[in-house]
Parts: structure tokens; C-alpha cells; sequence
């Protein structure tokens, strides 16, 4: 009896140790929560002058909010014991980023040179030279719109094994899928971009005596660069999604999708958020590269006015 009452005392202990230090955890993480939210609101209330303090404090604003994340991520993780398999701590995930350098560029350039570069250009090129070509048709644009939209609610898992059939097990079934993905979203804003330039701005293209090509080159073509570039920055996104789901359906032993696939099934998980973190390191450099392009080609847009 002394023996059991001993062990419960003991257990009973235990428990409120463990409570304790949950509790002070908690409040370790919700008192550096609040002081990274104070501090980034700080930031976000500032309006420095110059372009240069606006273009640093645009870039500090989301970096400390990243930081904060990773770092809470961090605590619960180590603090609450969670398994590595269950998931991994950032920590961890940046130790096997620097032990497997050399497997995540071969699959970076496998999946990201090769297969999303190559489709994403391709795709999006004939979808703008396709909705060039049918802005002067509403037939075409009454035929072909309506199908674009089916064909983007299309479901990748049921395109990727057609095309990975089609062309191959290498990264070319690939770059059709990315293609497949791309063509309707550019055909689709070209298109509606194409009819955003106002009547009066029209009306005054036809007094000046401006042929069909002077009038979609000097005015229909700007007006629709936001929505061009709208188009590219969703697509610069469903083309990655696009190439690593498409490997889950058939390649050769490497690229991301691959990566991700058979990782997890050896319980390696700090090896896919490695693979994650790559894929989302390398999609959002492309978004940022398509947004500072889109700023200087439409610079003159309402929304960029300010400053």
C-alpha cells in the first residue's frame, strides 16, 4: 500500500510539473505573440518618405511576421514534445536543408527549370496569342471562353496520368500538364483585358484615324497589362501545384513531387517540409519578380499612383 501511495504521489507530481510547465509555456508564447504583434503594427503605422524607406519597411513588415511564426512554431514544437514524424521543428527542417543541398537543386531544376519554366512559358504564351488572335471573333470568344472555364475546373489528378501516358515518365508530361493548367486563366484575362478600355478612349483611337492594329497596340494591349500580369501571377502558382502533383503520377527517381512522395512514406517528413520550403521559396521569388515587372510596365495604373 505505502508502495502505491508512493507511485501515486509521485505520479500526481509528475502530472502537476507537466501542467506547470505547459502552463508556463503558454504564457511564454502568448507574451511574445503580443510583442511581435505590437512591434509589427508599429512598423505597419509608420509612412516613411522616401522610396527607399518604403521599399525596406515593406520588406521588414513581413519578415518579422515570418520570423514571429517560425519562432512560435519553434516553442510548440519543442515545448510540447511533438514528434519529428508528427511534425518537425524549423530548426530540424533548416538542418536537413543544408545536409541535402545537393538532392534538393537536382530536384529543383528537375521539377522547377525543366518542367515549370518550360510549360509555364508555353502556356501562357498561346494563351495571350490565342486571345489575341480571337478578340476580333465573338463567335470564337462565345465558343472557346466557356470551354476555358470547364477546362480549368478540370482536376489535376485526372490530367496528370493522361499526359505523363502521352509524353513520357520525364519532366515533358510535366510542362503539359503545366500547360494544360496555364492556358485558360492567360486566354481567359487576356481576353476580358482586351475589352477594358472605355468607349471614349476608343471613340478617340477612331477620330485620330488609328487602324485595328494602332488601336490594340497603343491602347487595348496597356489597358489590359493588369489583367496580363493577374494571369501570370496565378498561374506562376498553379504551375508549380500543377509539376509536383504531376509527379506523384509517374517520373523519374527525382524531382520534387517524386521527393515528397517517397519521403513520406520512409516517415522522413523534415525531408518533405524541406521540399515544401524549396517549392515555397521558389514560387514566391517568382511572384515577387512578377510584381516588381507588373509595377514598372503598369506604372501608371490608379493603384500605383500613390508615391
Amino acid at each position: 500500500m505505502a508502495t502505491l501511495a508512493g507511485a501515486t504521489a509521485l505520479a500526481a507530481l509528475a502530472l502537476l510539473e507537466a501542467g506547470q510547465r505547459g502552463l508556463a509555456l503558454a504564457a511564454v508564447i502568448v507574451a511574445f505573440w503580443l510583442l511581435s504583434w505590437r512591434l509589427t503594427v508599429k512598423l505597419a503605422a509608420l509612412e516613411p518618405q522616401g522610396r527607399v524607406a518604403r521599399t525596406v519597411l515593406g520588406v521588414l513588415i513581413p519578415l518579422v511576421f515570418g520570423v514571429t511564426l517560425l519562432l512560435l512554431w519553434e516553442f510548440m514544437v519543442r515545448g510540447l514534445a511533438v514528434p519529428s514524424v508528427l511534425l518537425p521543428a524549423p530548426s530540424d527542417i533548416g538542418v536537413r536543408i543544408a545536409n541535402s543541398l545537393s538532392i534538393l537543386w537536382a530536384d529543383f531544376v528537375q521539377t522547377y527549370l525543366k518542367a515549370v519554366v518550360a510549360g509555364y512559358a508555353l502556356g501562357c504564351g498561346s494563351g495571350f496569342l490565342v486571345a489575341v488572335l480571337i478578340d476580333r471573333s465573338p463567335f470564337l470568344k462565345r465558343g472557346l471562353l466557356p470551354i476555358g472555364n470547364l477546362v480549368s475546373a478540370l482536376p489535376i489528378v485526372g490530367v496528370a496520368p493522361i499526359m505523363v501516358m502521352w509524353f513520357g515518365f520525364d519532366w515533358p508530361s510535366k510542362a503539359a500538364v503545366v500547360v494544360v493548367m496555364t492556358f485558360f486563366p492567360m486566354l481567359v484575362n487576356t481576353v476580358a483585358g482586351l475589352n477594358a478600355a472605355g468607349a471614349m478612349e476608343r471613340d478617340l483611337m477612331r477620330t485620330y484615324g488609328a487602324s485595328s492594329i494602332q488601336s490594340l497596340v497603343k491602347l487595348r494591349l496597356p489597358a489590359a497589362l493588369p489583367f496580363i500580369f493577374n494571369a501570370l501571377k496565378i498561374n506562376s502558382t498553379l504551375a508549380l501545384i500543377g509539376a509536383i502533383v504531376a509527379e506523384f503520377f509517374g517520373t523519374p527517381i527525382v524531382g520534387m513531387g517524386f521527393r515528397i512522395s517517397a519521403e513520406i512514406g520512409r516517415m522522413n517528413t523534415d525531408m518533405v517540409w524541406a521540399e515544401i520550403a524549396v517549392a515555397a521559396l521558389a514560387g514566391s521569388l517568382t511572384y515577387g519578380l512578377l510584381s516588381v515587372a507588373e509595377r514598372a510596365a503598369t506604372f501608371w495604373h490608379p493603384s500605383y499612383r500613390k508615391g
